[in-house]
């Protein structure tokens, strides 16, 4: 049943220690509560129009990625299920159950561990200029969507706000230590081979992906989001066809319909409309049965 979209959250007398652009944080000393609004962002801004179930999607992808690729690096995932958190988050269970997830607190590294597969975005804006994603060289002759014979580690900085900038492996090493980035950005490319065929096996092509590391207790840990629309590019493979922008499993009619709108870029978004909502929403369950084989959330 599709629910009333959950733009915020709150608890009484207390709201969250932390709003991103779609997540809530609670802080609670060694751990930390993530919770998935159904807010949307798109070009830097968040639409004051909520996705219906938008959180519970990509937290039910995530906790899916979680046990197909626990064995390569350990996560950061302590419970999902609303029964183990603190009593005054089980006394709101239609603002957490289904979208929330208790988990370690541990020293998030200031770079995001971006893989790329097929060459898309600011990869594929940079390699029209240079040749090179973040400094890495790629052959001549490839076009949009082109898929890379290996898989490459492009990181970028994490900005509070506005875009992130890509740097070179090795400028990321500089920033968290080369021994660091050598472990995370081996993690991530590991991770990311599983996973892509994981999907492949199930009609998607995973385009590219960003993943966050920490440390806790010496420890690499993977964490936040993993492997959603909100953190990837997943491609319908019967559709795929280099040289021109692929359909994708994300808020690409969100993005669409705001270049429709004259909208500015540097203001509040309109609101979405009905149908774009549903659209978008109808989006993100598609992925998330594509990708899981489940139907029921």
């Amino acid at each position: 049943m599709t629910q009333k979209a959950i733009c915020e959250t709150t608890l009484p007398g207390r709201g969250p220690d932390k709003r991103g652009k779609v997540r809530d944080i609670y802080d609670l000393g060694d751990r930390l509560l993530i919770v998935a609004t159904d807010r949307i962002s798109a070009f830097d801004w968040v639409n004051p129009v909520g996705i219906p179930d938008k959180g519970r999607i990509l937290t039910a992808i995530s906790l899916f990625w979680f046990e197909q690729v626990g064995n390569a690096c350990r996560n950061h995932l302590i419970s999902a299920d609303i029964a183990d958190f603190p009593a005054e988050f089980q006394a709101c269970p239609d603002m957490f159950a289904g979208r929330s997830m208790l988990v370690r607190k541990c020293a998030i590294f200031p770079v995001e561990f971006i893989v790329r597969g097929y060459l898309a975005g600011s990869g594929l804006k940079e390699y029209r200029q240079h040749g090179t994603v973040c400094g890495i060289p790629l052959p001549a002759g490839l076009v949009e969507a082109s898929r890379l014979d290996t898989p490459i580690y492009t990181p970028s900085t994490k900005a509070e706000s506005g875009h992130d900038i890509n740097i070179s492996p090795e400028e990321a090493g500089r920033i968290i230590g080369e021994d660091w980035n050598r472990r995370a950005s081996g993690a991530a490319l590991e991770i990311y081979g599983r996973a892509r065929d994981i999907a492949a096996a199930r009609g998607v092509l995973l385009c590219d992906t960003k993943f966050e590391f920490g440390v806790l207790d010496g420890e690499l840990i993977l964490a936040d989001e993993i492997l959603t629309p909100d953190s990837s590019r997943f491609w319908p493979a019967e559709s795929y066809a280099p040289g021109r922008p692929q359909p994708s499993y994300d808020k690409q009619f969100v993005r669409d319909y705001l270049e429709t709108t004259g909208w500015d870029k540097n203001s509040p978004q309109p609101a979405l409309p009905e149908d774009v909502v549903a659209r978008t929403r109808e989006k993100y369950l598609e992925a998330y049965t594509k990708l899981t084989g489940r139907k029921d959330l």
